[in-house]
């Protein structure tokens, strides 16, 4: 299937979803749990992903940490940084999508697979800008505090996975270029975008200038 890409509006691709407003009704009694499968797959590429993102950044000095190879470029604290907040921001998300009611009849609108999800995103060939409320702003002193940050978020996603019984295949968020994404495909976003952007990190690190120690 041909998909068509419009980064020009996102990076994250959850600009238009975090603001949106969802139904608060309560969400309906769980009738599709996910499969063993589907648990594994997604708590595979959530652990992958994790473990990608920590070692990119580890023992990094103060100036590697950060370094930007141009003025208008993020350096790897910034990078860092947007992973983080984009964490939390994307599985609360999802967390808003459970509150609306089930909707299976929307199967038939999401033309994306799981396996797209995670190809796609990460492709770095595809550019765009960060919304503003994404973009980082120095949220946190330290590279302890924003890994801490990150973990905490990531733990919870991973949680959620390995112990939820909700119909995550049953409850959909509208995606500004996909269409609707069930609410399983959003949590598969959640790992695509920080190999999205540990790919960043590396180019950053690959930098001529990059400090030396």
């Amino acid at each position: 299937m041909k998909i068509q890409w419009k980064f020009s509006a996102v990076l994250c691709l959850v600009a238009t979803l975090v603001g949106a407003s969802f139904a608060q009704t309560a969400a309906t009694p769980a009738t599709t749990t996910l499969s063993a499968a589907e648990r594994e797959a997604a708590l595979k590429s959530l652990q992958a992903t994790h473990d990608a993102f920590l070692k990119s950044i580890a023992g990094l000095s103060e100036k590697q940490w950060k370094f930007k190879p141009t003025p208008d470029r993020w350096s790897v604290a910034e990078v860092s940084e947007h992973i983080a907040v984009s964490e939390s921001t994307i599985f609360g998300m999802v967390q808003k999508i459970m509150t609306s009611p089930a909707t299976p009849e929307k199967r038939a609108e999401d033309k994306m697979t799981d396996q797209q999800i995670l190809q796609m995103i990460p492709d770095r060939s595809h550019k765009a800008q960060a919304p503003e409320f994404l973009k980082p702003t120095s949220r946190w002193a330290t590279q302890a505090e924003l890994t801490k940050a990150f973990e905490d978020s990531r733990k919870a996603t991973m949680d959620y996975v390995r112990t939820s019984n909700d119909d995550l295949r049953d409850h959909f968020g509208p995606h500004p270029v996909f269409g609707p994404l069930d609410a399983y495909q959003w949590i598969l976003l959640i790992s695509a975008h920080s190999e999205r952007h540990t790919k960043q990190i590396e180019e950053v690190k690959a930098d001529p200038n990059f400090p030396k120690e």
